[in-house]
């Protein structure tokens, strides 16, 4: 991958780490809030308690993508960034376009989520 391009995704990847990072950050400042509320009444503490799950869901699920983006950032400081780390096939520009962090190429993916991999 020439360098140009490299350094639109590596730009693009870390933007998108920017903003996890700050998603991240305002559900757990809105997790602690549901957390502070002095309520009382018992379908108030169920409510705060479901939002509390709601958001530590979220949080996780950010936080698994923002692996995934360190991990592809990685990969470009070790140029190895834009290639299957199954078959080491390079990796095709929309895939890469539309899911930059992306580890597999489509055929590899496949067989990851049926667990063949």
């Amino acid at each position: 991958m020439d360098k140009k391009r490299l350094e639109y995704y590596k730009k693009k990847l870390v933007t998108r780490r920017e903003e996890l990072l700050r998603g991240i950050a305002r559900t757990q400042r809105e997790g602690r809030e549901a957390d502070e509320d002095p309520t009382v009444d018992l379908a108030d503490k169920a409510a705060n308690s479901y939002t509390k799950e709601f958001l530590f869901g979220q949080t996780h699920a950010d936080r698994s993508l923002l692996q995934l983006v360190d991990d592809a950032l990685a990969r470009i400081r070790a140029n190895a960034f834009g290639e299957c780390i199954s078959c080491h096939e390079e990796l095709q520009q929309k895939r890469l376009e539309a899911v930059p962090w992306t580890r597999y190429c489509i055929t590899c993916q496949e067989k990851q989520e049926r667990g063949a991999l």
